[in-house]
C-alpha cells in the first residue's frame, strides 16, 4: 500500500547495547482511512537486507459501511509484501490476479518491470465492518532482477511453517529461520517471521543473515539489558548472537536477509538502481501506458 512517498525520514537514536547499531521509533502519520507508522527508509538507513520499506497499519476499527479504499497504482523494481494481524484486504492487480488477504497469510507481488494494483476491504467485511491491523513492507529486487516480468505468490496461514517452543511461537512467512524455511520463492535470501513470546520467555534471533531487525510491533522486549517498548524497529550488527525476553507478552516481526548490492532511489512507488528508470516509470504511468486493473475505473494520479 503506497499511500505515502516513500521518502518519508523517521527518528532513529544510536543504542547503548553494543549488539544493536540503531533503534528507530516510526512516525505516526494519519492517511485518512487510517493511521500507519513507517520505520523504512529511514535518514540513517535505507535497507535492512533487501527491506526498503516498512509500514504498520492500523491497528484501526471500521464501522460498518467503512473501509480502506486504496486506488490502483503502480510499482516496479520491487516485491510487495502484505501481513495482516487482523481484518482483510482485497488484492487486485493488472496482471489479472484477485486475491482476499487473510490474517497470518503471506501475500508477495513481485512488480519487477511494472504492475499496477489496487487494495480495498472487501464488500462483506465493509457492510459488517472489521479491525484493519497489519503490516506491508517493500522488497528491493536485486539489480540483475528489477526488469523481471511481474509474478504474485500467495500462501494461507495454515501452508506457512510454524514454530512452538516453551514461551513463544512463530509463524515464517519467508525464507529461513528457526530451523524451517517457507515455501515462498524469492529473488535474493532474505528472511520474515512472525514472532509471538510470552512475558518472561525469550527468542533467538538467528545470526546467520547478514543484516537483521526486529520490529516491536506490541509489547516490551529485553536485549542485553536493555527494553525497547513498542513500536521501535531495533536494527543489530552482524553476527552477533541476539536473545530477545519479552518483558510483557509481546508481538515481534524478525527480518533481514543478504545486503544489497548497492543503495535504491526511491519516488512515490518505484525503487530502481537507476533514476533514468524511475523517470521513464512517472511518464508510463502519467500516459496510461501501464496495464490497467480489471474491474478497476478509478487511480491515483502521478503526484505532481
Amino acid at each position: 500500500m503506497s499511500w505515502l512517498p516513500a521518502s518519508d525520514p523517521v527518528l532513529g537514536d544510536a543504542p547503548s547495547c553494543d549488539a544493536l547499531d540503531l533503534v528507530i521509533v516510526p512516525r505516526a502519520r494519519d492517511i485518512g482511512d487510517f493511521e500507519v507508522r513507517r520505520a523504512l527508509p529511514h535518514a540513517k538507513r535505507q535497507m535492512v537486507g533487501p527491506f526498503i520499506f516498512f509500514d504498520q497499519m492500523g491497528p484501526v476499527q471500521f464501522i460498518g459501511g467503512q473501509g480502506m479504499d486504496v486506488r490502483p497504482h503502480p510499482h516496479i523494481g520491487l516485491a510487495t509484501v502484505t501481513y495482516l494481524f487482523d481484518g482483510a484486504v482485497m488484492h487486485r492487480d493488472s496482471a489479472g490476479h484477485v486475491q482476499e488477504i487473510r490474517p497470518g497469510a503471506m501475500n508477495l507481488m513481485t512488480a519487477g518491470r511494472g504492475i499496477a494494483h489496487s487494495e480495498r476491504t472487501p464488500d462483506l467485511v465493509r457492510a459488517n465492518g472489521q479491525r484493519m491491523y497489519g503490516i506491508q513492507t517493500w522488497i528491493a529486487l536485486p539489480e540483475a532482477q528489477e526488469e523481471i516480468a511481474p509474478s504474485f505468490q500467495h500462501y494461507a496461514a495454515d501452508v506457512l511453517p510454524e514454530v512452538a517452543e516453551r514461551g513463544f511461537t512463530a509463524r515464517v512467512i519467508a525464507g529461513s529461520s528457526f530451523g524451517v524455511s517457507a515455501p515462498v520463492a524469492t529473488t535474493s535470501p532474505w528472511f520474515y517471521a512472525e514472532v509471538v513470546i510470552a512475558a518472561g520467555a525469550s527468542a533467538p534471533l538467528d545470526p546467520d543473515h547478514e543484516e537483521r531487525a526486529v520490529y516491536v510491533v506490541e509489547g516490551e522486549v529485553k536485549i542485553a539489558g536493555e527494553t525497547f517498548a513498542a513500536p521501535a524497529l531495533l536494527i543489530f550488527r552482524p553476527g552477533d548472537r541476539i536473545t530477545v525476553t519479552a518483558v510483557t507478552p509481546s508481538r515481534l516481526m524478525f527480518l533481514g536477509g543478504d545486503a544489497m548490492e548497492g543503495p535504491r532511489y526511491v519516488w512515490w512507488n518505484f525503487v530502481s538502481s537507476r533514476k533514468d528508470r524511475i523517470e521513464q516509470a512517472k511518464q508510463d504511468w502519467k500516459t496510461g501506458r501501464f496495464e490497467p486493473v480489471p474491474g478497476e475505473t478509478e487511480f491515483i494520479p502521478l503526484p505532481e
